[in-house]
């Protein structure tokens, strides 16, 4: 799963590389540890062996002779690992001479052939001694005297010594990495996020923007942000700029048809039939599709602006009122869940929708109105997925109601179901022209207090 975070993509890489990094800084010092630390003590070991080499020198009876004093009452304790030996080697035949710490124990030696002497005529190898100690030998072969009688010199130290030393080193290294790591992770942590609180600070700004609260990015960034933040001022400024001449060039188009129509309209009416009704309904059909398309035109400028923002409760109170002063014999109810909804439209169209929806109710309502709005959530079925929630909006009577099959024919452009009312049958098809330019629906069926519902599925702000 990717991380859609840029603060906890930079903490997880800066934790992962800091981690590895502690790890093997830990594991090479520990092993520069341990060489050095077997390097000293094949030093100590070779340097008492010479010890026992200097002690040792063959007596008037041809015999070894000698009392090595190394100055550890380890070599004087039995079974300690810590051993010296000299042995007779050729046709040197005498008896050895051992430390007492070894008594009648035995330290089997490493034959040459696996582990050979080096230039320096000596050779060290590890064994295990007769009381299950593991022990380091180093060993080397010495001529006593003018004579040439030869003998083999071993001293061997416990290893246990060596391993403890390191394991207490290896313990204090872990712990002092651990607190280190610990608080440089906790410093690292700290550094990035108040580095990157500028980043937030933009983010924070921008939802402010996307919710209404604020129309630029505001506030002081460090250079390295604040140009992406002047772009962004420039292109809402720019934004801002287009809709508003969108307005206008839609605005003068329309005042420079409206004068044109009114004048074809009334000259129609002087007319003799049937050519002036045919010239005064085509005027009409005119005048009408002029105005949905400069409207569609409108809106395509300005639909996918974050500034097109209308609250739900102030709009349709607001178009209530007029209802309610308009046909003042109807009851209207209104419900808004919850109360702070808000539509990514323009308040135009907001009102011109749902107020032809309210005046189709009104015109056929024996008695009650009654308007509904609520939020419907991410993905509804059937519109644009991108978008993470719709608004409905349901306008019901209590009138006679359509049947199913007369519906799709009540949405067509200019058709009326029933002559008997005014109008031109271009509310809906309008409403529904206006719903899909911004994406939404309009759905029409029966409504439970018996008269039509007509469903309204327009987008959210964010």
């Amino acid at each position: 799963m990717r991380l859609q975070s840029l603060t906890a993509r930079v903490l997880l890489v800066s934790t992962i590389w800091a981690a590895a990094a502690l790890v093997v800084i830990g594991v090479v010092i520990s092993t520069l540890y341990r060489q050095g630390s077997e390097r000293g003590f094949q030093d100590l070991l070779r340097a008492q062996l010479y010890n026992v080499i200097n002690s040792i020198v063959v007596n008037d009876k041809g015999v070894l002779a000698g009392s090595p004093q190394l100055g550890d009452l380890r070599f004087s304790q039995p079974q300690t690992g810590w051993y010296w030996i000299v042995e007779p080697i050729g046709e040197f035949n005498t008896p050895p001479l051992v430390s007492t710490s070894l008594g009648s124990g035995k330290l089997p030696i490493v034959s040459v052939d696996d582990v050979p002497f080096d230039i320096r005529y000596e050779r060290f190898y590890t064994t295990l001694d007769s009381f299950g100690n593991e022990v380091e030998v180093a060993e080397t072969e010495v001529v006593l005297d003018i004579q040439g009688r030869t003998a083999r010199f071993r001293i061997a130290g416990n290893r246990d010594v060596l391993e403890a030393d390191i394991n207490d080193f290896n313990r204090n290294l872990y712990l002092a990495l651990a607190i280190f790591g610990f608080g440089g992770l906790g410093m690292n942590a700290l550094a990035i996020l108040f580095g990157l609180r500028p980043l937030d600070q933009a983010r924070r700004s921008l939802e402010k923007i996307r919710a209404g609260e604020s129309e630029r990015l505001d506030g002081v960034f460090p250079r390295e942000i604040q140009p992406l933040a002047s772009e962004v001022n420039a292109l809402i400024d720019s934004n801002r700029r287009i809709i508003e001449r969108a307005r206008m060039q839609v605005g003068n188009l329309a005042h420079s048809l409206k004068t044109p129509l009114a004048v074809l309209i009334n000259e129609a009416r002087v007319l003799e039939a049937p050519h002036g009704e045919l010239v005064r309904s085509q005027a009409d059909a005119m005048q009408v599709q002029v105005q949905s398309y400069l409207n569609r035109a409108r809106i395509a400028a300005q639909r996918e602006s974050v500034l097109a923002r209308t609250e739900v409760e102030q709009a349709l109170e607001r178009l209530v009122r007029v209802m309610r002063r308009l046909h003042s014999e109807k009851t209207f109810l209104l419900t808004i869940s919850p109360p702070n909804l808000v539509l990514a439209m323009e308040q135009q169209d907001v009102e011109e929708t749902v107020g032809n929806l309210l005046d189709n109710a009104a015109r056929y309502a024996v008695s009650e109105v009654r308007i509904t709005a609520h939020l419907s959530g991410e993905g509804v079925q059937g519109l644009d997925p991108g978008r993470r929630a719709w608004i409905t909006v349901d306008v019901e009577d209590d009138g006679p109601g359509i049947e199913p099959a007369q519906i799709a024919m009540a949405m067509k452009r200019g058709r009326r179901l029933d002559e008997s009312k005014p109008g031109t049958g271009l509310g809906l098809s309008i409403v529904r022209e206006i719903a899909g330019e911004y994406h939404g629906t309009l759905a029409m069926d029966r409504a439970e207090i018996g008269g039509l519902r007509a469903t309204l599925v327009l987008p959210a702000a964010s």
